[in-house]
């Protein structure tokens, strides 16, 4: 699900680091964050966001749900959901709060 945001008052680092996310890395070639917040007790599933900013500012999200851990080796390929139902839709809401304050 893919998120835009514009005229923010805090980095997008801070805002999601406030609703509970961890910084996992930086894409070297695309410039993108990733970021993630577990969904249970586990590392699985959890909710999974990557986040960029153009140079206007505007921050563009876009967040799916991560089911398991990329199950062959040497492949990044794992059980995701995307969209706007359920638990997804209901984090993308949380989101857009925060980010909207």
């Amino acid at each position: 699900m893919k998120l835009i945001f514009n005229g923010l008052k805090d980095t997008p680092l801070n805002l999601l680091r406030r609703l509970g996310y961890a910084f996992l890395r930086r894409d070297e070639r695309t410039g993108e964050l990733s970021f993630a917040r577990r969904a249970g007790a586990g590392d699985y599933p959890r909710f999974h966001i990557f986040a960029s900013q153009d140079e206007k500012g505007n921050v563009s999200l876009n967040l799916h749900l991560d089911q398991k851990r990329a199950s062959y080796q040497g492949s990044s390929a794992h059980s995701g959901e995307y969209g706007d139902k359920g638990v997804l839709k209901a984090e993308a809401e949380r989101v857009k709060a925060e980010f909207s304050k």
